[in-house]
């Protein structure tokens, strides 16, 4: 089997912990906290770069992104320090995208212009609404006015600006949400990631489903008409979709999410960081330990971020390779299975149900396709019902 990362990229994901509020849905590993020794994460960062260069050789380096969290409370010097490191350490496309997620508060907008002169090119805005009432509901901490604002502000420094919106919130009727959307595509971005609401177990929106304390939610009908609605408005302004939740311009397209959907490698650093890195052909998955204070105990320590490095079996290459590749409206090449010839009957069939098309070697899930992903996925590994 290829080494599907050589042509599918390389890239650095760099997880920030910290917020200045831990949103009711989020279920990333991010922590709530006003005493941050910047100094101590920059060296740790530093160390860790150095390590992962060491050990995944010559290499070149695609796109850094810095995720969280909330990465635009990091220093603009640290920042600039690991972009330099970075660069360093790796060879580099030359057009290697560096991408920083960001909230819409006003003091992060304004620090935008120092994060474009450390080498960010790229920003992820965490607009999420432009209904206030709505944004209070969802815990963030920027109202309607101050996202538009930020995204203003953004698309004036950056050369790519994205932004997220969420929708399927409480009581969300289709024509608002139309509204909404046609508002937020005026700003005429280049990119843009939409997500249907999701109660994940272990968030404060998952402890209030559970107790009856979360009405409004959408069923499955009115979930099915609010992703057609977005699909259309989309297509309409020019931003199809390119992957399940996200929509761009071409070649405006997140250069490092793609690498994780056509199963490229990526280094991994910071707490809860995951990674997929490629080693003499065999492909191991690499995690972090959830806690700030434990990675950085490992990594002060000398034993290095990773917690676990496991090698993946043929399926679980083959179960990640469908599951990110048939996100994607370019669908994917069986020949980046390990076992691509056992799934063309199934292939066949659901190809007969409307939900994949294939030809010449390459499957894609249809609109139907995507929007059931997870049970597309499990017919094509175990045959379907």
């Amino acid at each position: 089997m290829p080494e599907i990362w050589k042509t599918a990229g390389f890239g650095l994901y760099v997880h920030w912990p910290f917020c200045a509020a831990k949103c009711p849905y989020c279920d990333f590993n991010s922590h709530s906290s006003t005493r941050i020794d910047q100094d101590r994460w920059k060296r740790a960062y530093l160390a860790e770069i150095k390590r992962l260069g060491a050990v995944t050789g010559d290499r070149i380096l695609g796109s850094v992104y810095f995720g969280g969290g909330t990465p635009s409370l990091m220093d603009v010097s640290h920042v600039e320090a690991l972009i330099d490191a970075a660069t360093m350490t790796w060879s580099t496309a030359g057009d290697m995208e560096v991408t920083l997620e960001a909230n819409p508060t006003s003091a992060e907008a304004g620090r935008f212009e120092g994060y474009r002169e450390a080498g960010v090119n790229r920003v992820s805005i965490g607009v999420q609404a432009l209904v206030d009432s709505d944004l209070k509901a969802l815990g963030r901490t920027h109202g309607a006015e101050d996202a538009l604002t930020a995204v203003s502000t953004a698309r004036r420094i950056f050369d790519r600006v994205s932004f997220d919106l969420i929708y399927g919130r409480q009581r969300q009727a289709l024509g608002n949400w139309e509204a909404e959307l046609e508002r937020a595509l005026a700003l005429k971005p280049d990119h843009v990631s939409l997500y249907q609401l999701t109660i994940e177990p272990g968030t404060a929106f998952g402890e209030r489903l559970a107790r009856g304390l979360l009405p409004g939610l959408p069923d499955e009908d009115l979930s099915a008409d609010l992703f057609v609605a977005t699909q259309r408005l989309c297509d309409e302004a020019g931003l199809p979709a390119y992957e399940i939740s996200n929509h761009a311009r071409p070649n405006f397209e997140s250069r490092h999410n793609l690498i994780y959907w056509r199963s490229g490698d990526y280094a991994g650093i910071g707490p809860g960081a995951h990674g997929r890195l490629t080693y003499e052909g065999r492909r191991y998955a690499t995690a972090t330990p959830l806690s700030p204070e434990k990675w950085l105990e490992r990594v002060e320590s000398g034993l290095g971020g990773d917690s676990v490095l496991n090698p993946l079996t043929d399926r679980e290459r083959d179960v990640e390779a469908l599951m990110m590749g048939l996100r994607l409206t370019e669908g994917m090449d069986l020949d980046r299975l390990c076992k691509g010839d056992d799934y063309i009957h199934n292939i066949n069939i659901l190809t007969d149900k409307g939900l994949l098309s294939s030809n010449g070697g390459r499957v894609r899930t249809t609109r139907s396709g995507r929007r059931i992903l997870d049970s597309v996925v499990a017919a094509l590994l175990d045959g379907p019902d």
